[in-house]
């Protein structure tokens, strides 16, 4: 089964390398802030990131400042039982190379204590755009570039088994552990260990990592495990003969220019970093300039898994040399084809764990409305996230101090999918008929409907036809419903669709995020005196994408035109739906 599915993803591979050419892929120009039309291949290579206003790259500053406003409202004293969802934030959003927004919010340092304990207010530290944040799990996308720098190298056979390089981890049913199965996940280890509390020392603490036998048999499962990450730097360690935070300072962000990025940072630098937990346990009080992740801390400061100090612009930075096929400002980290590795699914037999080569792929859940099947990114637990939209080469940077003062505050989910969508919506779909459609980009737990009047077919088979653009989580559907009743009670039509992606059968609803593409849609009417119609878009407690769009309505018998939509857009019933430009 692995051996196929690696034999399908090659061929795959191989194919948009054959359709675009690295090289060419490297030099497409694209149509600035338009989410209807994904963009094939990469950047141009000599994009650099530059501020911008986002009208100049054909974005609605409107769903930017509305995200905002979230942020704004999560600092707030009481926003979650009685206290912030969190102390403070950066975010940073970035399309075709150019900064739209950085935002800054709340205090960098606000907490005494874990209880809660508010600082005087001139003790208090305020978020600044260059604010320094321990990006926690994000730092596994290092780990993952510098294994991969070693494969481009020959250094590293990602189907070798990790043995091969670190005999003493081919213990206890790890010697067939591939290097890939710890960059996706697949290797069957569990998720961590307590290595900071059972064991005396670094060395002591690394040797439980390899000594630590499998929980499932590797390739059957996906489990995400800090022991992954902890093994791979390991590896590179002892493959470079170099310390791992040489390896990633040398390799990636010195070439980058990532001023910022780096593990332990220096002392000078404390007045610009976010606290993150008061930790009693153990006794650390309340950390500020050191890895607020224990088995980090326990290992130095310097672990594959967790460690890294980074900004929301240093991040930028990295995204956007993926985003430009491994390279920026003329310093190449990785090869094109090796950044494609990055962002292609390994984990076909695991569905809604995809995963490439150490980034995590299509993941709604903090993705929010830029997810797609190669959108690419990952979160931190101290509250940080990176998303990459290749499609419309677009990067949403959150950063956050969630943690501080405590980690049982909650999760900042809600506040990673806003950030993310809120760059998502202001980019156009334009109308696929006429200067305006019917869009709808409600939240949670919300309906929307555009309901027409009662249209007499006197018994006669009527259809209608629409063309609509979705992107929305599988479980919140668009359906078109019929009445004969004058509203009393409503059926799902059959619905038959054309375009990219569409379903190839008959549907009752329409959902996901896998095409950004208008389709064409076709529903046969039941047979009766008078039929009234709804299109309904509901949402359930959890995801939002970027929402749907309705155009080109009409309703034909064959008597003549029974609605036409464009012409008499004033005919339908809105609720939940606006008519948009974009």
């Amino acid at each position: 089964m692995r051996a196929k599915a690696r034999v399908s993803r090659i061929a795959a591979l191989f194919a948009v390398l054959l359709v675009t050419g690295a090289t060419a892929m490297a030099a497409v120009t694209a149509t600035s802030g338009r989410f209807d039309q994904p963009q094939r291949g990469f950047a141009p290579a000599s994009t650099v990131l530059r501020k911008a206003a986002p009208e100049s790259v054909g974005l609605d500053a409107g769903p930017i400042r509305d995200a905002e406003n979230v942020l704004d409202r999560m600092t707030e004293s009481d926003y979650v039982d009685g206290h912030p969802l969190f102390a403070g934030a950066v975010g940073l959003l970035a399309h075709e190379g150019a900064i739209v927004d950085t935002y800054s919010v709340g205090s960098a340092v606000r907490y005494a204590d874990g209880e809660g304990t508010e600082l005087p207010v001139e003790d208090q530290v305020p978020m600044r755009e260059d604010t320094i944040f321990d990006i926690a799990s994000v730092t596994k996308l290092f780990t993952s570039i510098a294994v991969m720098q070693l494969v481009e190298r020959d250094k590293v056979d990602l189907d070798a088994p990790v043995a091969d390089y670190l005999p003493e981890f081919g213990v206890n049913g790890k010697q067939d552990i591939t290097v890939e199965q710890l960059l996706t996940h697949t290797s069957g280890l569990e998720p961590g260990l307590f290595l900071w509390r059972d064991w005396p020392d670094e060395p002591s603490r690394i040797k439980a990592v390899m000594d630590v036998a499998p929980q499932n048999e590797p390739g059957t499962t996906y489990t995400y495990s800090d022991l992954n990450l902890i093994t791979l730097g390991v590896l590179a360690e002892r493959v470079t003969g170099d310390p791992l935070d040489e390896v990633i300072s040398e390799r990636i962000t010195e070439p980058l220019g990532m001023r910022d990025t780096e593990f332990n940072p220096p002392a000078r630098k404390l007045d610009r970093i976010a606290a993150t937990e008061f930790q009693s346990t153990p006794d650390r009080g309340m950390v500020r300039g050191q890895v607020h992740d224990e088995n980090a801390w326990s290992l130095g400061g310097v672990a594959g898994h967790a460690g890294l100090f980074s900004t929301a612009r240093d991040l930028g930075v990295l995204a956007q040399a993926l985003l430009n096929g491994g390279t920026y400002d003329g310093e190449r980290i990785l090869r094109p084809s090796t950044v494609l590795q990055l962002f292609t699914n390994y984990n076909t037999e695991f569905p809604d764990d995809s995963h490439g080569l150490g980034f995590e792929l299509d993941q709604i859940w903090y993705m929010g409305g830029l997810t797609s099947p190669s959108t690419a990114g990952h979160t931190g637990y101290t509250g940080t996230s990176l998303v990459i939209d290749r499609q419309s080469r677009s990067i949403a940077v959150l950063l956050t101090n969630r943690v501080h003062p405590s980690r049982s505050w909650g999760s900042i989910n809600e506040a990673r999918q806003a950030w993310a969508t809120g760059l998502a919506r202001a980019m156009a779909v334009k109308p696929r008929h006429g200067a305006k459609a019917w869009a709808s980009t409600i939240g949670n737990e919300q309906t929307a409907t555009l309901t027409t009047p009662e249209l007499d077919t006197h018994g006669r088979r009527a259809t209608a036809s629409f063309a609509t653009f979705v992107s929305s989580e599988s479980t919140d559907p668009l359906v078109l419903e019929a009445s004969t009743d004058g509203g009393r009670t409503w059926s799902a039509l059959r619905l038959r669709v054309r375009g990219k992606g569409a379903p190839r059968s008959a549907v009752t609803a329409l959902s996901g995020t896998d095409q950004r593409a208008w389709w064409r849609v076709q529903a046969s009417l039941p047979e009766a005196d008078t039929v009234t119609l709804r299109w309904r878009f509901t949402t359930d407690g959890n995801y939002t994408a970027r929402g749907v769009v309705v155009d080109g309505i009409e309703v034909t018998s064959p008597r003549g035109m029974l609605l036409d939509g464009e012409r008499h857009p004033g005919r339908l019933d809105a609720r939940g739906f606006t008519l948009t430009a974009r």
